[in-house]
């Protein structure tokens, strides 16, 4: 089983995490390194996605920032309160799918709700994962030479005011939840990125490092 090495950088800016996941994208196409999971957090910042209509939901950005990115998907808000994890992966043939890297996304993510004692499933047609009709984690993936970045954001304890200058992945705002709104137990931050770092190497049937 190939191994998952995970790094815990704290809060770290936008700029610097989106430069620092070229860089491990970098080493692992040239076959150096292992596949990582970086677990973070960010300051507020808007990210806008490849689509097309991403641009136009922004509403009031305000004086938090907005960065243009490769991942696929629209815009949303990262900030504090949430967890946010790129796994920069070196894809074998048989995992190039990058539907299939979604849904194993998607897989880790419930299965992290489920550890928050909510029940938390997919909703057709959408990316992501949602719980009693709230979108709680949101996923946007890139790949070059079959090597992933980007990846995945959870809304733990985040007020979800940033959302309302957005629409979120082209949703109306109120449709996002927190685990905190939704009632769930709210971990450590030590906890959460335990968990998520355990279910994504499942996921991916990676061993941890």
């Amino acid at each position: 089983m190939r191994a998952l090495h995970v790094r815990r950088e704290g809060t770290l800016e936008y700029e610097a995490a989106l430069a620092l996941q070229h860089e491990l994208v970098a080493m692992r196409q040239r076959g150096e390194g292992q596949d990582t999971l970086l677990l973070l957090e960010h300051p507020n910042v808007f990210t806008l996605g490849r689509r097309r209509t991403s641009e136009q939901n922004v509403l009031m950005p305000g004086d938090i920032p907005v960065v243009q990115v490769e991942r696929g998907g629209d815009v949303t808000w990262h900030g504090p309160g949430q967890l946010v994890g790129y796994p920069i992966l070196a894809l074998e043939e048989e995992e190039r799918d990058i539907h299939a890297v979604l849904r194993r996304l998607e897989d880790a993510m419930i299965a992290v709700l489920g550890r928050c004692g909510l029940q938390a499933g997919r909703r057709e047609k959408f990316t992501g994962v949602w719980c009693q009709g709230r979108k709680l984690v949101s996923l946007g993936v890139a790949v070059r030479e079959w090597v992933t970045f980007h990846g995945f954001a959870i809304n733990v304890d985040c007020g979800l005011d940033g959302f309302a200058r957005i629409n979120p992945c082209g949703l109306e705002s109120q449709v996002m939840g927190s685990v905190e709104s939704l009632g769930g137990t709210v971990p450590s931050p030590d906890e959460l990125m335990e968990w998520a770092a355990i279910e994504v190497a499942a996921a991916f049937e990676r061993s941890l490092v």
